[in-house]
């Protein structure tokens, strides 16, 4: 990683946090600090289990609670067990909450608008523009890849996903029962793996392996990713990463099998390396057959 870039990357964080008021004690002049507003906001109109906020803001437990309480000292939110399981808790909007909620969304909206009235339309286009890119690539770089158990709620979303997915895009549809299994016991140590690529709480891409010790072969199952993250290299790292765990439990060799309808994912096998070899088996949905040796 280069200097230079590290330092562009300081200089515009400094900018950013400077022309939206984050170092201001009173953002939006709401007599309260980003991180509490930003807080406020996220709860949103219906809701939200705490552990939720936890993960789609990226902060700890307790300085969570330190906020909630602060939230709820200014009569803004409750905070009460779920009912379906009192180990979960929820917070809720009070009738003040829902007003102040509405007016941060205007401040914002003010703020937004102050920010683009300056600028001719040519240079308001730019900016949102590279705003939407920079927002895509900050993305990008806050998804995380985990081993995780195919029976979560993450990783039954993206399988699910993933069917339903190939059902829209293959002209005969698509029927996991009718093509080569990966069940959960196959996709659990010591038998494979699944990894599932998430931000913000929210899963967003996955991967799985297949491990057979006795050939050194391990299969690639289950690769998808959501469009909402396309083109920014997701399916290349949860790709690699899974060339490392295989790699990383004495396999040899990676396949895979995928079907002709698929152009992208295609580009990508060929790009990381994956030559094309004759059938191995009889997916009744693959069309194309690839290959990969492993270092060692």
């Amino acid at each position: 990683m280069e200097r230079e870039q590290i330092d562009v990357v300081r200089g515009f964080n400094r900018a950013v946090t400077q022309r939206v008021g984050a170092l201001d004690d009173e953002y939006l002049s709401r007599h309260r600090s980003l991180g509490l507003s930003r807080l406020l906001w996220e709860v949103g109109p219906d809701g939200t289990e705490v552990r939720v906020l936890r993960s789609r803001l990226g902060l700890d437990s307790g300085y969570v609670s330190r906020q909630l309480r602060q939230l709820e000292s200014d009569g803004l939110v409750t905070t009460d067990p779920h009912a379906g399981d009192g180990r979960v808790r929820k917070v809720r909007l009070t009738e003040a909450g829902d007003k102040e909620r509405a007016v941060l969304d205007r401040a914002s909206d003010e703020l937004a608008e102050s920010i683009l009235a300056p600028l001719t339309e040519s240079q308001r286009g730019r900016l949102v523009a590279a705003m939407t890119e920079v927002g895509r690539l900050l993305l990008a770089s806050q998804v995380r890849i985990e081993i995780t158990d195919p029976r979560s709620p993450e990783a039954r979303y993206c399988l699910r996903s993933y069917v339903e997915e190939l059902g829209r895009r293959f002209a005969t549809g698509f029927d996991p029962a009718r093509s080569i299994p990966a069940s959960d016991e196959e996709m659990t140590l010591p038998k494979g793996l699944l990894l599932v690529a998430s931000a913000h709480g929210s899963p967003m891409g996955c991967g799985a392996l297949k491990l057979h010790p006795e050939t050194r072969i391990a299969e690639v199952k289950r690769m998808w990713a959501s469009p909402d993250v396309r083109g920014l290299g997701l399916g290349r790292r949860i790709l690699e990463r899974l060339a490392e765990e295989a790699a990383a439990r004495g396999m040899w060799t990676l396949r895979l099998e995928t079907n002709g309808t698929l152009a992208e994912a295609r580009r990508l096998y060929e790009s990381a390396g994956f030559v094309e070899v004759e059938a191995f088996n009889d997916e009744r949905y693959a069309d194309h057959w690839f290959e990969r040796r492993l270092a060692g």
